[in-house]
């Protein structure tokens, strides 16, 4: 069987207002380190990948911004004992209550991708493929773990 060109595969490259892009759709966990994370083109929605991200987790609250006010996310978590600090969309009719001392929190996840994108190589996408930039996002991740 004929291998695979090593150049060749998934680059989670897409089009976006600025361009070219990736998403890094992360989950951190309590103490800001990652816990799963996942790559996406540019032009993909948030909201589309929050519930694999969250799937098999024993999570006891879920933190996020505006982009995850989805009842298709918000619902199975609640069903599951979930608590959800998540902020009403500005379109949503009967806005949820939120409770502004625990979403504070939430810039852990903001904390940690400053961090991320100290390293130039992650900034930029210098790799082509979309395994070799996860690869790297995992070797960041752990040297901010250490650190």
């Amino acid at each position: 069987m004929p291998q695979a060109h090593p150049k060749k595969g998934e680059q989670a490259l897409g089009r976006s207002r600025g361009g070219l892009s990736t998403k890094i759709h992360a989950q951190v966990e309590g103490l800001g380190h990652l816990a799963r994370f996942e790559l996406t083109p540019g032009q993909a929605g948030d909201v589309k990948r929050a519930a694999d991200l969250l799937e098999g987790l024993p999570v006891q609250t879920v933190m996020a911004d505006t982009a995850y006010d989805a009842a298709h996310l918000i619902d199975p978590l609640h069903e599951r004992g979930v608590t959800t600090v998540i902020p009403s969309h500005p379109t949503r009719k009967h806005p949820r209550p939120l409770d502004k001392h625990l979403y504070r929190s939430r810039n852990l996840v903001e904390r940690w991708f400053c961090r991320v994108k100290h390293f130039r190589r992650i900034a930029t996408r210098y790799d082509k493929l979309a395994s070799r930039f996860a690869s790297f996002i995992c070797l960041c991740a752990a040297v901010i773990w250490v650190a």
